[in-house]
């Protein structure tokens, strides 16, 4: 059963970042970001309550709230770039950046979590790279002369620097805290990092201008989250973390398929050669 959710997570993870798309159309990336962390919030607590972790609240250290808050940062550091991106980019494109923070994360957790790095790891990281890179180049014909097509790069390669230290820094404050409990403290500091990036902008007044269709996809993109959060830590909870954390990443999968299916994005030669690339690596740390 714990498979089925894991493949649950991938879908309502895909399913986020279509629906994002949709939703900042016509909406500031940063006002959008807010608005669908209170959503996300409310899933993340709701997890907290299921599991009954939130008596053990008054038990976490100094050192684990800190890193809980530190990941928090990260997380919303990340989202902000990633939903900016997918705001002046493709989903096709902006996606395999993001998830490509899989390398990094293996990287980081050698040098600071003393995890071993293996044979079948440097293949997967050299399958995954190549595949990125194929996947975000563009034909020469179809290559935009405005100097502003090529910022969703930087975007996307800060969210996938900021998705790795969240990884980092979540697993350790994660071991001296309940998963579910530290997602929900993690997201209330995401929450109040968003509404303060809104309200240092000056773009609070923006809320009450979205229109009502985008804030149906801000709304259910924020389900998807929480849908995927759901899911993921249920499968964590009964399967093999080794298993459910590459199955996970295979929402990339259900990301490009929307892509094509509601967003028209259509892939090259080239770039599906390089998401089966990914696929392959991603794979293969299930060995």
């Amino acid at each position: 059963m714990w498979i089925l959710f894991a493949f649950g997570s991938a879908f309502f993870a895909g399913m986020t970042a279509i629906l994002s798309k949709s939703g900042i159309k016509n909406t500031d990336s940063n006002v959008a970001t807010a608005v669908r962390t209170v959503v996300v919030l409310l899933f993340s607590w709701l997890m907290v309550f299921l599991v009954g972790s939130q008596d053990t609240l008054g038990e976490i250290s100094e050192r684990t709230l800190l890193f809980l808050i530190l990941s928090g940062f990260a997380t919303g550091a990340s989202w902000l770039c990633y939903f900016k991106a997918l705001q002046l980019g493709n989903v096709n494109k902006v996606t395999p950046i993001d998830k490509s923070s899989t390398i990094l994360t293996m990287l980081l957790a050698m040098i600071f979590l003393g995890e071993s790095i293996t044979i079948i790891k440097i293949v997967a990281i050299i399958l995954i790279g190549i595949g990125t890179y194929l996947m975000i180049q563009k034909k020469k014909e179809l290559a935009d002369t405005k100097v502003n097509n090529n910022r969703w790069i930087v975007y996307a390669v800060f969210s996938a620097i900021f998705a790795s230290l969240t990884s980092i820094l979540g697993k350790i404050g994660i071991e001296g805290v309940e998963s579910n409990l530290g997602t929900a403290i993690r997201t209330i500091v995401v929450l109040i990092m968003a509404w303060v990036v809104v309200f240092v902008t000056g773009k609070q007044h923006m809320v009450k201008t979205i229109d009502r269709k985008s804030m149906i996809f801000i709304v259910l993109s924020g389900f998807a989250t929480g849908g995927s959060w759901l899911c993921y830590y249920r499968a964590l909870k009964d399967g093999l973390a080794s298993v459910v954390v590459p199955i996970d990443k295979l929402s990339i999968l259900i990301t490009i398929l929307f892509s094509y299916v509601f967003l028209k994005e259509i892939l090259t030669k080239k770039a599906l050669l390089g998401l089966a690339l990914i696929l392959i690596g991603t794979l293969s740390l299930l060995i």
